[in-house]
């Protein structure tokens, strides 16, 4: 039996309060780049910057951020690179003057081009290696793909995650968002492993759980028929009526692996009428750490929704803090958001 009720949020969520420097990160057209498959030049994050993971190296906050180019094309069909910022208080962010991942005349442009590359989510292995998750835009199908890297600065492309499952049967299966589980140790969250695989929640609509021994490459849990096993579901009439989408890495605690998610409102029949309809707000839920597809409970009410003017205005005007970067630093949690598709706001767990 799930436990909804929020008299027990206390002993496992997580609360956090929006900056009073917010947005904390905007579009900026001064930023020029060579883009390798039209050789032309582009000025990448001029439209959005927004959706963001976050990693902590050393005493410093790293960004990876989602910038889109063109302002005129219309929602989804703009061309998006991630970029990379630096911080040492993480609030004031200093970006690089160039994507640091970007579709390119490679093996994996057919999956990257021309929608490009979104929403990434990074984390660190036990070995200092950092992971990649992000979604693959061909303007077809959206696909859940994976990157290395050694310095947050050079990646390597490993394409799509579930290619090689299930001898490719969700290849081509709609899919995005992997909230890997993390564990806190001596101050840095890192990848767990549990019984030698790391654990992913991921999708869109539904939450899923997906396993590998490398990170790179992923296998789904499937239920007793073969399709895929749904961990979470949309509760009709709430915040999360329309879709559960994981947000920044899971966090494995002594109560449990705890989950944000990014919940979206239907419009029309089933939504709630406690939120706007179509708006995006986070939410929480606790699987049980020793059966991780069990969920144990899950916040009634969104710890976060848009309130500020930049959050119900730009590209998704329906409005948007969608969670997607965590990370502990100076002793504090910094949850790093989208707002409407269009720049990066900021909350803190003191």
């Amino acid at each position: 039996m799930v436990n909804s009720v929020e008299s027990t949020k206390d002993i496992w969520m997580l609360g956090f309060e929006k900056t009073e420097i917010n947005p904390i990160l905007a579009s900026d057209s001064n930023y020029v780049f060579t883009d390798p498959i039209t050789d032309k030049k582009v000025q990448w994050q001029k439209a959005d910057v927004f959706n963001p993971g976050a990693i902590v190296r050393n005493d410093t906050v790293f960004m990876l951020f989602r910038a889109e180019d063109n302002p005129k094309a219309i929602l989804g069909e703009r061309t998006s690179r991630i970029g990379l910022a630096h911080s040492l208080d993480g609030i004031h962010f200093t970006k690089y003057p160039e994507p640091v991942f970007y579709p390119s005349k490679d093996e994996f442009q057919q999956w990257d081009y021309p929608g490009g590359v979104e929403d990434p989510r990074v984390v660190e292995t036990p070995d200092g290696k950092y992971i990649m998750l992000y979604t693959s835009w061909n303007n077809d199908i959206a696909r859940l793909s994976s990157a290395s890297s050694k310095d947050l600065k050079t990646w390597k492309k490993n394409g799509p995650v579930f290619q090689h499952a299930h001898e490719g049967k969700f290849l081509d299966v709609w899919s995005k968002s992997g909230s890997v589980v993390t564990e806190l140790i001596d101050g840095r969250l890192k990848a767990k492993k549990f019984n030698g695989k790391y654990l992913m929640y991921w999708g869109e609509l539904f939450v899923n759980l997906a396993e590998s021994e490398n990170g790179l490459d992923w296998t789904p849990i499937l239920d007793d028929t073969g399709e895929l096993l749904h961990v979470m579901k949309p509760t009709l009439n709430e915040f999360d009526s329309h879709l559960t989408e994981p947000g920044p890495p899971a966090l494995y605690t002594e109560n449990g692996i705890l989950l944000l998610y990014n919940g979206k409102n239907l419009g029309g029949e089933g939504a709630t009428a406690k939120y706007p309809q179509g708006t995006y707000c986070g939410g929480q839920a606790l699987f049980d750490k020793n059966e991780p597809t069990k969920l144990l409970a899950r916040l009634e009410t969104p710890f976060i929704c848009p309130s500020l003017p930049h959050e119900v205005s730009g590209q998704y005007k329906a409005g948007t803090t969608f969670i997607e970067g965590l990370v502990f630093f100076k002793n504090k949690w910094f949850l790093y958001y989208g707002t409407a598709d269009s720049m990066v706001g900021l909350a803190i767990k003191e």
